[in-house]
């Protein structure tokens, strides 16, 4: 058995940010942060702990991949999130400063990944992220029988969460995940 991990590092960061603020009570609870756009940016996720908490249900990590925008120079997020085992893809913003090829390569690495490695009777796609637009891949996927796993906070997307094999909320997980 083997997992296959693609994290959507600014979908769960700047989401466990909201989550922070709640627990921190800076925000009421999450539709007090996401109608005020309350964020702690004090919180820090440890890729490390990531990482263990994904690999946690004993399957042997095969691919870990991190996708997120170019970081600054002095940012040394990625190089501990590749010390941690996670395969690094950095993509540039866009002129007007948006985050452009994530969500889009993250579904290609999964069908990639699908088509030219993964064992449909023992492998697990493990999706850090929990946006509605993966909605079509995770059904896509599910329907060619692999074992689709969602980690994330517990305010994913609510379709996603029901067209996953696993949905695997970090909300409980909060203290160990943090830096």
């Amino acid at each position: 058995m083997a997992g296959f991990v693609y994290v959507d590092n600014s979908n769960v960061f700047i989401e466990g940010q909201r989550v922070a603020a709640v627990k921190n009570g800076l925000a009421f609870n999450m539709d007090d942060a996401f109608s005020r756009q309350v964020f702690d940016h004090s919180y820090r996720l440890d890729f490390g702990k990531l990482y263990r908490f994904v690999a946690n249900n004993g399957c042997k990590v095969k691919r870990a991949m991190l996708f997120g925008s170019r970081p600054p120079q002095n940012d040394s997020l990625w190089a501990a999130a590749k010390s941690d085992g996670f395969e690094l893809v950095i993509e540039d913003r866009s002129a007007s400063n948006r985050e452009k090829k994530i969500d889009t390569g993250i579904v290609a690495a999964m069908y990639k990944d699908a088509f030219t490695q993964a064992d449909k009777a023992s492998d697990t796609f493990i999706l850090v992220a929990g946006d509605g637009d993966y909605v079509p891949a995770v059904v896509g996927l599910v329907e060619m029988e692999f074992t689709v796993d969602v980690v994330f906070w517990q305010h994913a997307s609510q379709e996603l969460q029901r067209v996953c094999s696993h949905f695997i909320p970090m909300n409980p997980h909060f203290a160990n995940l943090s830096r």
